[in-house]
């Protein structure tokens, strides 16, 4: 669509689940209300989804809500165009989806039943690979042919509805499940206590109280998913935060200083895409609203929201 098309952002809206395909991320959605969108057909990705299930998906047929939202991609960026896709997907009236664990009781066997945990380590996994390994701990009484180490493959590393990031030498508890091959394979991966394997869990995050604070962003990396703010001087960061900058500077001055290159003094709070509010087109310069958090590395900011109708 030109980039001039206007949509409510901040309507809702209702349809049925034409097609989706879980290992591809996407699908379409029929639209109950006529005209909005042309043929009334809209595009949905896996991270607009708001789920439960360890892997966003939908289902063919299903009922969903859902907002509108202009998004433009590296293809249409040069040519001032933006596609339109569903935002922040839900069940009717808001309810989030949860849909994994009644389709895999249909569709998989397991290896002492669909709620039996086994524990064990994880070897290594690659989001980019889509797979890793896991050792199971001795002592478990399982089939004789199931091997001590598993395969465990993206849809069953649970991190909390999104995308796992690369892991390796943790501690880990998971069911078991046997493909139609015959294969036995990690099922519902996560951490001891069936804790998710978000990054906040895995590097300790603490958000502060929840109080919102200004800045703007200074470095945005949107092809890595990463970047800056600086932080507004009118609102006194917590002193917990204070403390972790300043041990965070002082870290990576020593790195900069190894390496002979130079360093600035300027303390600024880390995000990821994960922390930037779904539908927000972040650009540098950007003034922005935001929480914050330390964590095993420093001090970042999250649930970063632009200031619009501020």
């Amino acid at each position: 669509m030109p980039r001039e098309f206007e949509i409510d952002t901040d309507a809702r809206f209702t349809g049925t689940v034409r097609d989706y395909w879980k290992w591809k991320g996407y699908g379409h959605i029929n639209m109950n209300q006529k005209g909005i969108v042309p043929n009334d057909l809209l595009f949905v990705h896996w991270r607009n989804i708001q789920s439960s299930d360890r892997f966003p998906s939908l289902m063919k047929d299903i009922e969903v809500e859902f907002g509108i939202l202009k998004y433009r991609d590296i293809k249409t960026w040069s040519n001032d165009l933006s596609s339109l896709r569903a935002k922040t997907v839900t069940l009717p009236g808001g309810e989030t989806i949860a849909i994994q664990n009644e389709v895999d009781a249909q569709k998989k066997s397991f290896v002492g039943g669909q709620d039996l945990r086994y524990t064990g380590r994880l070897k290594w996994y690659d989001p980019m690979w889509g797979y890793g390994y896991v050792s199971l701990d001795p002592g478990f009484v399982v089939e004789a042919d199931v091997p001590s180490e598993l395969r465990v493959e993206s849809a069953e590393v649970n991190a909390g509805g999104r995308l796992g990031g690369k892991m390796q030498d943790l501690t880990v508890e998971f069911g078991i499940w046997k493909s139609r091959r015959g294969v036995y394979k990690v099922y519902n991966m996560t951490l001891p206590n069936g804790i998710p394997m978000t990054q906040e869990a895995l590097e300790h995050r603490a958000t502060a109280a929840s109080q919102t604070f200004q800045g703007v962003v200074t470095i945005w990396n949107w092809q890595q998913g990463w970047g800056f703010i600086d932080p507004d001087d009118t609102t006194p960061l917590p002193d917990d935060i204070v403390a972790k900058l300043a041990e965070q500077n002082q870290n990576a001055r020593a790195k900069a200083t190894a390496r002979g290159r130079t360093f600035s003094d300027k303390e600024l709070l880390y995000f990821r895409k994960s922390d930037v509010a779904r539908g927000l087109r972040l650009e540098k310069d950007m003034t922005v609203l935001f929480q914050v958090y330390t964590d095993d590395k420093g001090a970042g900011a999250c649930e970063i929201q632009g200031t619009q109708g501020l």
